[in-house]
């Protein structure tokens, strides 16, 4: 006699997989604020398709290319993947390897999950200190006087200069998240069992 859908003896794939939250519970405020922004930037990759789209269209069709398209998709996409990184770690989707993490009990993921953010939080500032360096070269002349660098191109946009502005932010905002990560695993209760740890 067959079972009814609710008592297959098999879990479905909803049961198997772990909920999906919006931002790692650890990772407070910033987190939210961090998930919330990444929509505009979703929005980003797909203006920047329509943009191709209509390069496309223009050259092709009307024989009258842009001299702003190509620039204008690099610039939304480079955008875009350098705000990846800080969204990965307010959600904890971050590739990393657990063949250590996931064979130990509570106690120490809660010390592994505080060194890790220490260390992480070791290599933002780090990387924010070279994205410092690199800022204050695109943004001043070697005279002291303030001046975007642009790309060089017959647009000549300040996109390279935006570029390594925004990626000081965000190293920046990363540093302070793996802040904050570090304060909440170190009080926070101790992590619990995954489903595929039963």
């Amino acid at each position: 006699m067959p079972l009814p859908p609710d008592q297959s003896p098999l879990p479905n794939s909803a049961q198997i997989s772990a909920p999906a939250q919006e931002h790692l519970p650890q990772a407070g405020w910033l987190g939210w604020v961090i998930t919330r922004i990444a929509r505009l930037f979703a929005i980003g990759i797909i203006v920047a398709m329509v943009v191709l789209v209509i390069e496309i269209f223009l050259r092709y069709v009307f024989n009258s290319p842009t001299i702003w398209a190509h620039e204008t998709t690099t610039f939304l996409s480079a955008v875009t993947f350098i705000f990846g990184g800080l969204f990965c770690v307010a959600r904890n989707s971050h590739i990393r390897v657990v063949l250590l993490y996931d064979i130990v009990g509570p106690r120490t993921r809660r010390v592994l999950d505080v060194l890790i953010s220490i260390a992480c939080l070791l290599a933002s500032l780090f990387f924010a200190w070279a994205a410092w360096l690199m800022v204050k070269k695109a943004m001043f002349r070697p005279d002291g006087s303030f001046f975007l660098e642009t790309s060089g191109s017959a647009w000549n946009s300040p996109s390279p200069a935006l570029l390594k502005i925004f990626l000081l932010v965000v190293m920046v905002a990363m540093s302070v998240q793996f802040l904050i990560l570090t304060f909440n695993y170190m009080r926070g209760p101790l992590p619990q069992k995954r489903l595929d740890d039963v």
